[in-house]
């Protein structure tokens, strides 16, 4: 199993410090490094004034953790395709994997907020939710195009590349067949650099629904999920490999696949929820406005509308908060019931004060870790 950090910015109330926020996340990758973790992933949220996602360009945030470490391998979660132009993204991507050395992982999402997406992209309107996965399949269907061919055309429904009637005459790079018609106007395109890892770097996609699955499989890109119970995710994790294994990839149970979990250790259970339990639920009573709770139910679970988010309901659904013993029984039950390739920590949550969220992690690689590594 490899182990890696979910690393969400969240400040309320600490806006004002922001270059101290990124400070100690810059602290918390080279920890995480040092620990031995395999990957650290950041998130893309905009205009969040109230201070719970503060990371509007997580490609700018993986390029400046890239500098400052050497072995971490760095990765989006995620790269909100539909709000980027497909080829400044492609070559942003393809820049940021040779500073890292070929250490990067694309992750890539849909969108979730309106109040992101009417403001920098009104087709990625979420509540067409159609158009939007479509717009999300096109651009990302650009960017690979642009990593792995050297020259590419595309004519789809949103975007069209080259953009007709552009005549290509300079003495330093004269017409040639393979980007020119015999006029001399432009007919493919080249993008530049190419990624250091080939044909590009690895593919990951935030999924949860059964289409997000089944089109993420059928298309190699590997699933990273988060709020679901064991029960639960035990239904979509075959989903995946069924779709796969449609589409000619025979995968063993857990293959390809992530989960994030909320993690973290202390001594005692008692103060494992004394220090983490008001961040967590920050994160929580903020993203399931929108999600609900459908989410956190047990496979077969019917939705009680009396049903209201607490600590205590969520805590035995997908929480990794205890002793290292218990995070240790819990991490063996995702190996055992799902095969679990790699387990993501979110402790960073809203709130949490940057020490506990640093002695967590040492816990975590000192305690739990060595166990399944």
């Amino acid at each position: 199993m490899r182990f890696s950090v979910f690393h969400n910015l969240g400040a309320p109330g600490r806006l004002h410090e922001y270059s101290r926020v990124m400070d100690e996340a810059r602290a918390f990758a080279s920890a995480a490094e040092a620990a031995g973790f395999w990957s650290i992933w950041y998130t893309e949220h905009h205009f969040g004034h109230e201070g719970f996602e503060v990371t509007p360009n997580p490609v700018l945030m993986s390029a400046d953790i890239a500098a400052r470490t050497s072995r971490i391998r760095i990765g989006q979660a995620a790269s909100i395709i539909t709000f980027w132009h497909p080829l400044r993204l492609a070559e942003d991507l393809a820049m940021l994997d040779h500073l890292s050395g070929g250490r990067l992982e694309v992750g890539v999402g849909r969108g979730l907020y309106g109040r992101e997406a009417l403001n920098l992209n009104p087709i990625a309107d979420p509540r067409n939710e159609a158009q939007n996965r479509a717009l999300f399949g096109e651009t990302l269907d650009v960017m690979v195009k642009a990593w792995t061919e050297e020259f590419f055309s595309h004519h789809g429904r949103f975007y069209e590349f080259p953009q007709p009637g552009v005549r290509w005459n300079h003495p330093l790079s004269p017409p040639d067949p393979r980007f020119c018609d015999e006029r001399g106007m432009l007919t493919r395109m080249s993008v530049t650099p190419r990624p250091l890892q080939q044909p590009h770097p690895p593919l990951w996609q935030v999924i949860d629904t059964a289409p997000s699955i089944e089109w993420a499989a059928a298309r190699g890109i590997q699933g990273m999920f988060w709020l679901p119970p064991v029960s639960a995710l035990k239904t979509r994790f075959q989903l995946y490999r069924s779709a796969a294994a449609a589409a000619g990839r025979d995968l063993a149970p857990g293959e390809g696949l992530a989960l994030v979990r909320d993690v973290y250790v202390a001594p005692t259970m008692a103060q494992a929820r004394r220090e983490f339990e008001d961040a967590v639920m920050t994160s929580y009573r903020w993203i399931l406005h929108w999600r609900g709770l459908r989410n956190l139910l047990h496979d077969g679970e019917a939705l009680d509308p009396e049903l209201e988010l607490s600590y205590d309901f969520l805590h035995p659904r997908n929480q990794l908060v205890g002793t290292p013993a218990y995070v240790r029984e819990r991490i063996a039950e995702l190996r055992d019931e799902l095969g679990l390739e790699h387990l993501v920590l979110w402790t960073t949550h809203p709130g949490l004060d940057h020490a506990r969220a640093m002695a967590s992690l040492d816990a975590f690689a000192t305690d739990v870790m060595p166990e399944f590594t």
